[in-house]
């Protein structure tokens, strides 16, 4: 619940299939800017949980369905974590990039 709110969440242009990417998505470089400073960087297979045992995990609680996504995990270095915290705010442009696969980028608005 932590990952998404209303409106919130964008994705695409384009989504990758798995079989674009490396068995459970082991491996994959992952990086998060935050107006061009480096605030997380890690790997997919840091996650506590891999991509199988993520997916039996949510199917007892959840039907899930082809072409559902699943918002895993997050590397180190998370906002709240930092001191001083580090909060985004209107204006920011938040970037997440996994190797191999490209970036996101939106710039922070204000809440509704």
């Amino acid at each position: 619940m932590g990952k998404n709110f209303d409106a919130t969440g964008g994705f695409g242009p384009e989504l990758v299939t798995p079989d674009e990417l490396p068995a459970g998505a082991d491996g994959l470089e992952i990086t998060t800017k935050l107006n061009g400073k480096t605030m997380q960087k890690s790997k997919t297979d840091q996650h506590i949980f891999d991509v199988p045992t993520t997916i039996q995990l949510m199917s007892e609680v959840m039907t899930l369905e082809p072409g559902d996504v699943i918002i895993m995990g997050t590397p180190h270095g998370v906002g709240a974590a930092r001191t001083p915290p580090v909060w985004m705010k209107r204006g920011d442009v938040c970037e997440v990039s996994i190797k191999g696969i490209g970036t996101l980028m939106n710039r922070i608005v204000a809440e509704k």
